[in-house]
């Protein structure tokens, strides 16, 4: 597709997952290649490694005390403007938590013992919306494929920007309501196209199944505020938690790529770190340490502050707050309206070993400089 930009003509590119530029990443040695990583011996690596279920209980103990804490105080305030308040924190624990919990316990490294992940990973996707299977095999690919256009499923701003899409995100309208389009074509034993190139042919009955029991749940709550009249039921569980809880996600989201480059095999350059109070990094799980994370993702979000202060002498500066990197954002983004070839170019520290584009597709050596064991 060509848009015009002042007299410029300027190719756009296809971020679906069977169009030309996914053809084209592959053609370039793109596709599930081989990253840079900054070294690290393998028994530190090791030690990082190590999964414990003790930091995941007590979060989650404080995390589902707060949810029936604000739950009820919003439910016994319920008619007067009081519940307002309660409703508002009820409705981040609920809709923008459950992101980070999702994420972890996809990874399966928030807690060592599996069950545990898995009954979070269920629970977390319900309640923000993201069919487990489906995302499970869409967050593998992000991780393979990281900002790899027409391969990266999860690239939250194209270029140029969307603006409109953003802002109806804010309350995750958008996002809410491609959920509930895509639940219900699961619910009949379908998958879109792109779903289909990265979602396992034995997985795909996980997929339609958990997409009928969620219909009824959804369709049971509503039932249950019917018989009631009442919307308390919804407001507690279903569709609009998701939706009215969802901006501070966004916002923690947006901070992840947003603005950066494209198509290289270097995290340090097309994520950011950022520096967030003990608040956010509780509903956030510590995924504001996302370059770590994405160098690293199978190091639990417990051990990431501790991953970060050994990876710093390789990394890019972080950002003291998420204001800090909005300041950068919002500019890069009105930027990429006009000129969607731009990004921010992320420096790295004097002795880190630079990117080099030649190495698409081939293992990055490491420099003794930038060697960290």
């Amino acid at each position: 597709m060509v848009f015009w930009s002042g007299r410029v003509a300027i190719v756009k590119r296809d971020y679906s997952l069977i169009g030309n530029d996914a053809y084209k990443a592959v053609a370039k040695g793109l596709a599930a290649a081989e990253w840079y990583h900054t070294h690290i011996s393998r028994q530190t690596m090791k030690e990082f490694m190590r999964r414990a279920d003790g930091p995941a209980l007590r979060d989650t103990v404080l995390w589902v005390a707060l949810l029936m804490l604000f739950g009820y105080g919003g439910a016994a305030l319920w008619e007067s403007w009081w519940c307002v308040p309660f409703f508002l924190a009820y409705s981040v624990l609920y809709g923008s938590s459950s992101d980070s919990r999702w994420h972890e316990c996809g990874h399966g490294t928030a807690f060592k013992t599996r069950w545990l992940n898995d009954v979070m990973y269920q629970v977390a996707s319900f309640m923000i919306m993201r069919e487990p299977t489906i995302w499970r095999w869409s967050h593998a690919r992000h991780h393979t494929d990281t900002i790899i256009v027409g391969r990266d499923p999860e690239i939250a701003v194209m270029r140029p920007p969307d603006l409109l899409r953003l802002v109806l995100n804010i309350l995750a309208v958008r996002s809410t309501l491609r959920a509930i389009r895509l639940m219900l074509l699961h619910a009949v034993g379908r998958l879109t196209e792109e779903e289909a190139t990265f979602v396992p042919e034995m997985e795909q009955r996980k997929v339609f199944a958990v997409a009928r029991i969620w219909l009824l749940i959804h369709l049971g709550v509503a039932a249950i505020a019917l018989y009631l009249r009442s919307w308390l039921p919804v407001m507690l569980i279903g569709v609009l938690p998701t939706m009215y809880g969802g901006w501070l996600a966004l916002y923690f989201g947006l901070t992840q790529h947003a603005g950066l480059a494209e198509d290289v095999l270097d995290h340090r350059l097309n994520a950011r770190t950022v520096y967030m109070n003990p608040i956010f990094r509780f509903i956030y799980w510590n995924m504001n340490y996302h370059v770590e994370h994405h160098m690293f993702p199978m190091v639990p979000y417990h051990a990431l502050p501790r991953l970060h202060r050994l990876l710093l002498p390789d990394m890019p500066k972080p950002y003291a707050s998420t204001l800090e990197a909005y300041r950068e954002i919002i500019p890069a983004l009105l930027r990429q309206l006009k000129e969607p070839t731009w990004h921010v170019e992320r420096k790295l520290p004097a002795g880190a070993k630079p990117y080099r584009p030649e190495f698409h597709g081939q293992v990055l050596p490491v420099s003794a400089g930038g060697s960290l064991s």
